[in-house]
């Protein structure tokens, strides 16, 4: 993977205990702790998208503070990652729940074609018709792939796969896409 022009590394800075890191500048989710593996403090991490920034070398913010990654590998159940700083189980699990988060100037460029799921949060969905059907939510990860949540004029909630067929058209310049919600 090439580095994007720009990419900012982040130095971890000394704090007193307790005290927590900045919030990035213009904060990107990368990822969550969802456990522990090993006795080490490895953490374990789901990804947001494809997991490209959980690797060694990146400073993310999590618990609070900024960790740099020392290691990383991918598994079928997600990544494991360990960070300087967690040294054991009880460590790592107090991490539990985090978010890692990035600076939007830390994060490579996307290529052509890929998003990041944060982008797509407040564009407004269209139907094939062009009628606003309402506006992205959010967005959760199941195992198949992305799903947006689009909230509807009516408060209702319209859960649509981020899939080629069912977001047929997405302008991020014009803060709109195009749905087909499945079939209920």
């Amino acid at each position: 993977m090439k580095r994007a022009e720009g990419f900012n590394h982040h130095k971890m800075e000394r704090r007193e205990p307790g005290e927590r890191a900045p919030q990035p500048a213009d904060p990107v989710p990368i990822g969550v702790v969802v456990g522990t593996h090993g006795v080490r403090g490895t953490l374990r991490v789901r990804a947001f998208g494809p997991g490209r920034h959980l690797r060694e070398g990146m400073e993310p913010v999590v618990g609070g503070a900024r960790r740099r990654i020392s290691g990383a590998r991918e598994t079928p159940k997600g990544f494991l990652v360990d960070v300087e700083g967690i040294g054991n189980k009880e460590d790592a699990r107090s991490l539990k729940g985090e978010k890692l988060l990035l600076g939007r100037g830390e994060l490579d460029l996307p290529e052509d074609g890929e998003y990041y799921v944060a982008d797509l949060v407040g564009l407004t969905a269209l139907d094939g018709a062009g009628e606003v059907v309402g506006v992205v939510s959010d967005t959760f990860e199941t195992a198949a792939h992305e799903v947006l949540v689009v909230r509807e004029r009516g408060g209702r909630d319209l859960y649509v796969p981020f899939t080629l067929e069912h977001v047929p058209d997405l302008d991020p310049g014009s803060r709109r896409l195009v749905i087909r919600p499945p079939e209920s």
